[in-house]
C-alpha cells in the first residue's frame, strides 16, 4: 500500500511540473489581435475562467466545485497540443481524446478527471455548460482591456458591423447571468474598479 502510494504521488509531480508549463503557452489569439502580451498565457487564462465560473454557478444555482473543476482543467490538455485560434481550426485536428486519456493515464484519481473533462467537452450539463461561458466571458474581458489599450484590431473583434453588436464571443454565451455580465462587460471601463479607492494620501 505504502509503495503505491509513492507511485501515486510521483505520478503526480510530474503531472504538476506538466500543469506548471501552461504559463509557458501563449494564447494563439496574439496572431491575429497583433499583440505581443506575454501575460496572457494559458495559466492566467484559466484562473480568471475558473474565478468567473465560481459566480455563475452562485448565480445559476449549479454545482459550483464541478464548474469550478471544469474551468480549471479545461485547457490542460494543452500542454501537449498548444493553443490554436480560429483560423488554426480550419487546418488542424487536435486529438484532444488521445491527450487526455496519455495524459491522465498515471495520474491518481484518473476516472474523476476524465468523466469531468469529457463532461465539459459534451457541453450537456448545466455545469459544463457555464464552464463555457465563463471560458468566453474571459475572453471578451482580455478583448476590453486590449481596445482600452488602443488595440484596433480587438475594436473589430467586440463590435461586429455597425453600431454596438456584441461579437461572436458574446452571441455564444448561453446562461442568462453570463449574457447580462458580458453586457456589463462589453459596457464597463477596465479601470472601473479602482477609481472610487485610489487616494493621494498615505493612511
Amino acid at each position: 500500500m505504502q509503495k503505491k502510494k509513492k507511485s501515486n504521488l510521483k505520478k503526480l509531480a510530474g503531472f504538476l511540473f506538466e500543469v506548471g508549463t501552461l504559463r509557458k503557452i501563449p494564447r494563439a489569439h496574439m496572431q491575429s489581435l497583433l499583440t505581443h502580451d506575454l501575460s496572457d498565457n494559458i495559466a492566467s487564462h484559466s484562473f480568471r475562467v475558473s474565478t468567473i465560473g465560481w459566480f455563475l454557478a452562485q448565480e445559476e444555482k449549479a454545482d459550483p466545485y464541478k464548474t469550478v473543476s471544469m474551468c480549471l482543467f479545461h485547457d490542460v490538455g494543452e500542454t501537449r497540443s498548444g493553443d490554436q485560434n480560429w483560423v488554426h481550426k480550419k487546418y488542424i485536428k487536435v486529438f484532444e481524446d488521445e491527450i487526455t486519456s496519455d495524459q491522465l493515464r498515471n495520474v491518481p484519481h484518473n476516472p474523476k478527471l476524465l468523466d469531468l473533462i469529457g463532461e465539459y467537452h459534451e457541453r450537456k450539463t448545466k455545469e459544463s455548460i457555464l464552464a463555457k461561458d465563463a471560458d468566453l466571458l474571459d475572453q471578451i474581458l482580455l478583448i476590453k482591456e486590449y481596445i482600452w489599450q488602443g488595440n484596433k484590431e480587438a475594436e473589430g473583434w467586440i463590435k461586429k458591423g455597425k453600431g454596438n453588436s456584441p461579437n461572436t464571443h458574446f452571441k455564444m454565451l448561453k446562461s442568462k447571468t453570463a449574457i447580462r455580465l458580458g453586457l456589463e462587460i462589453i459596457k464597463q471601463e477596465p479601470g472601473d474598479w479602482w477609481k472610487n479607492i485610489w487616494t493621494e494620501k498615505r493612511r
